[in-house]
């Protein structure tokens, strides 16, 4: 347990916080952009896009909710410090020491074995299994914005860069990590990291063929965030992701490959 146990979120408003970030990207994805668009077209990828930024700009207007609430003091040095926004910590002395992101190198290596690869592919396809039926769901992919019409909208670079800003700062990472880890050893105990990469995966109910094999993957990011107290683990390893974001959509405004 940690010093903070006192103060530690219950099952119950661990797994309401899930739910409020969860169910809506699914809807939003399945539900709201079919109905407003023709699935497999630019537009309904446009909209799709648009829609799931939104429900990660919803994360972080939630993480500032709790944020607020909880600290008696809403000041920047204090939400630093409740986010585990700093420098790693030997888990021994406590001390800072930039040395730990060393351990960056083994747990990239670790991420792309594990969900990068065709392992990840085939755990996220094991779902299949018990409901063949999401084979039938339309795939999010962002490559279908590679069109000649799209040729210099570069204003997609922008989409990128607040979509990146949004997923692997201010919303997933703000939320999971900066938000939940630090307050679920008291449900979990030294389990918690497990859970967090559990919720974590789980929440992709709008990617749900992918869903599984992210389990494994997260957990790379999240063990040194919670062995080091540093938010600034999984914020590296999962933003590594948005430099194939943005490249994809400068490729996309500039023709390459059309």
């Amino acid at each position: 347990m940690n010093s903070d146990t006192e103060a530690q979120y219950g099952l119950g408003k661990i797994l309401l916080i899930w739910a409020a970030v969860s169910i809506p990207m699914p809807i939003l994805a399945f539900g709201v952009a079919p109905a407003m668009a023709e699935i497999g077209s630019v537009e309904w990828i446009l909209l799709v896009w648009y829609l799931l930024i939104g429900g990660m700009v919803w994360q972080f207007v939630l993480s500032v909710i709790l944020l607020s609430q909880e600290l008696e003091q809403f000041t920047w040095t204090a939400v630093k410090e409740r986010i585990w926004l700093k420098a790693p910590r030997d888990p021994k002395t406590g001390v800072a020491n930039y040395w730990l992101f060393l351990w960056l190198i083994p747990m990239f290596v670790l991420y792309v074995a594990l969900e990068v690869s065709p392992i990840g592919v085939f755990i996220g396809e094991l779902i299949l299994i018990p409901f063949p039926a999401l084979a039938n769901l339309p795939l999010l992919d962002l490559s279908i914005l590679a069109v000649p019409e799209l040729e210099g909208a570069w204003w997609l670079v922008g989409v990128a860069l607040i979509s990146c800003l949004f997923n692997y700062l201010l919303g997933e990472e703000l939320l999971f990590r900066g938000v939940l880890l630090p307050k679920m050893n008291g449900v979990f105990g030294d389990w918690d990291w497990v859970a967090n990469s559990v919720l974590f995966a789980l929440y992709h109910l709008h990617r749900p063929t992918q869903m599984l094999g992210f389990i494994l993957g997260t957990m790379a990011w999240v063990w040194p965030a919670k062995r080091f107290r540093s938010i600034w683990f999984p914020i590296i390893l999962h933003g590594f992701e948005g430099t194939f974001v943005i490249i994809g959509a400068i490729s996309v405004a500039a023709g390459v490959g059309l």
